[in-house]
């Protein structure tokens, strides 16, 4: 299966409480901090909902 890595770029400062938990479930807790995760819909549905955050690149095995 394919794999992501997710970045975070900005600051969740003066974000919404739904966009913070969505970050902190993606384990990401400092900018530029990465997880490499597996391309499933969970996951793609995390990332929009906060794509204004971080970047998103495909992982070769």
């Amino acid at each position: 299966m394919a794999k992501i890595k997710v970045t975070l770029v900005r600051s969740t400062i003066g974000c919404l409480q739904k966009q913070k938990d969505t970050v902190a479930a993606l384990g990401l807790k400092k900018i530029r901090q990465s997880k490499v995760f597996e391309d499933t819909a969970a996951i793609r549905g995390m990332v929009f909902r906060v794509k204004h955050l971080v970047t998103v690149e495909e992982v070769n095995a």
